[in-house]
């Protein structure tokens, strides 16, 4: 990672002692991440056991940004969704500033990602997905996606003089479909009874798994980092998944037995209206445009001490060529009629 702000054991100890956690016996860099400083905290609690916590401090979020963010994670996990929770000091602050960052230190989750996953891991994603969004439907704080339409419309036309002809076709002509879905009524349908809190990048490298039971059976333990979550649609943070687990990666196309069971175990715990079938592919178009816009931004136009190697937008570009040319529906369109 490019952002790296060091983090003396003193510090560190320093933080665990406020919050009571306990004797720092480790503190690790993660190497991965490309918004935050992050720190594998390990420490010897009261009760003589070893915790385990991550360290973050934020170099992007302000610390009027985040309480949005950590407050989140706060109330999901009291609703019991697998979360990182913050820890609170006796006056239930849950920031604090750590080497002139602001930070929080958070639960670890157990196991590792699942980079190869098959229909099983998608049906826990796809029913945890659900779980969090119904969680979050009384969550009392509000910010807007900011990497939403509102943004696409900020800076496409700062990329268009870095593109050849086809891309700059296929830019401006998807942003202008994804404003005039965003005036339909079914869409403001969407907005008012079916959105909330949403992660908005759970990609395979967000959530962890740990073996369970049965050879080759993990169980999921837990999603993470929520710094890019937002109010939108719940239909939105569903495609974002179905364009991460449900593909093929070398070409872009949906694995659309994987994608069916995704859906129908997100179905299971919250089911979609029909006007939520009937959008589906259009958001799956959302989902796809938003990363192929973020991945041109940072790597035409990065900001000062962002990514060391930005990701191939290419690979959204794939996506979206897909999604356009192959519109899918988890559901028969006449059954809906």
């Amino acid at each position: 990672m490019a952002v790296f702000t060091e983090v003396s054991p003193a510090q560190a100890q320093a933080l665990l002692d406020h919050l009571h956690l306990g004797q720092l016996s480790s503190l690790r860099g993660i190497g991965a991440g490309i918004e935050n400083t992050n720190y594998f905290v390990d420490c010897t609690g009261d009760d003589g056991h070893l915790h385990r916590y991550v360290l973050t401090l934020f170099e992007r979020l302000t610390a009027e940004q985040l309480p949005f963010y950590l407050r989140l994670m706060q109330h999901l996990a009291q609703r019991g969704v697998p979360v990182p929770e913050p820890h609170a000091d006796a006056t239930g602050e849950i920031l604090f500033e750590v080497a002139g960052k602001p930070a929080a230190i958070v639960d670890r989750l157990h196991g590792g990602h699942q980079m190869a996953p098959d229909a099983f891991h998608c049906q826990q994603v796809g029913a945890t997905l659900a779980q969090m969004h119904l969680a979050g439907r009384d969550y009392p704080l509000h910010q807007p996606n900011l990497r939403g339409l509102a943004w696409w419309q900020q800076v496409v036309p700062q990329l268009l003089p870095f593109l050849n002809a086809d891309e700059r076709a296929l830019l401006t002509s998807e942003l202008a479909y994804q404003q005039q879905l965003a005036a339909s009524a079914g869409y403001a349908e969407l907005l008012q009874h079916h959105s909330g809190p949403i992660h908005a990048d759970l990609f395979r490298d967000n959530v962890m798994f740990e073996p369970g039971e049965g050879p080759g059976r993990e169980r999921l333990t837990g999603f993470f980092d929520f710094y890019f979550a937002g109010v939108d649609t719940w239909l939105f943070d569903l495609a974002v998944c179905l364009n991460d687990w449900c593909i093929d990666l070398a070409d872009g196309r949906l694995i659309t037995e994987r994608a069916a069971v995704f859906v129908a175990a997100y179905e299971s715990v919250r089911p979609l209206s029909g006007t939520e079938h009937r959008l589906l592919p259009a958001l799956l178009r959302a989902a796809a445009l938003r990363f192929w816009v973020s991945r041109l931004y940072d790597l035409h136009l990065p900001r000062e001490a962002s990514l060391l190697k930005a990701h191939d937008p290419r690979h959204f570009e794939r996506v979206l060529r897909e999604r356009i040319s192959k519109p899918w529906h988890a559901m028969p369109l006449e059954s809906l009629e």
